[in-house]
């Protein structure tokens, strides 16, 4: 009886071994795509500066100017935070530009929240791309009015440690697309 009772023992303890062992090797998968880009857009961590063009051009804006972009990577590495504003131009929210974009891993898929100057909160997932430079962004849906237009695309793709370009699309009102192309130098 006692050897009986030992051998159920020791083959309930197995069979637990056995589990959590699988349990773990579950655990260590290769990342997801989601992960993978989430991985690369913290490769852009740091201060950039650079040109930048609209397509179509807008004769109300001034494109002689830098942009300055710093992606800095906050909450335990759980979120990316993206500023963007005029190259020099002071952190006056009444008088400049200045949208903020979080980017973050949402389960299984990296998601980006732009806030807006246009008052709004477009919400954007990546998608699996075949080129590990490249993270793209499709629009989701909208937190927000749309009157003045919405983020509607986005495209980072590095270049090397020292450079990356940024391709924004704008949902101009009457879904007229305006895109914005910046390249980048770190600083």
């Amino acid at each position: 009886m006692k050897s009986l009772r030992l051998t159920l023992t020791v083959a309930m303890i197995t069979v637990v071994a056995m589990s959590i062992a699988s349990m773990a090797a579950d655990t260590q998968k290769s990342p997801s795509d989601a992960q993978k880009s989430f991985d690369k857009m913290k490769t852009f961590a740091g201060e950039w500066e650079g040109s930048f063009t609209l397509d179509p051009p807008d004769p109300d804006m001034k494109m002689d100017k830098l942009i300055h972009i710093s992606l800095r990577i906050t909450s335990r590495g759980n979120a990316i935070v993206h500023e963007m504003q005029e190259a020099g131009s002071p952190l006056d929210p009444g008088k400049y530009d200045h949208p903020v974009t979080m980017i973050y891993l949402d389960s299984d898929r990296l998601t980006l929240v732009h806030y807006c100057d246009a008052g709004n909160r477009p919400r954007m997932t990546a998608r699996a791309s075949a080129d590990s430079n490249k993270v793209e962004f499709d629009f989701l849906d909208l937190s927000g009015g749309n009157e003045m237009g919405h983020m509607y695309h986005a495209v980072f793709t590095a270049v090397d440690a020292n450079h990356h370009i940024e391709d924004w699309t704008y949902m101009m009102p009457g879904d007229k697309p305006m895109h914005g192309h910046v390249e980048l130098t770190r600083k």
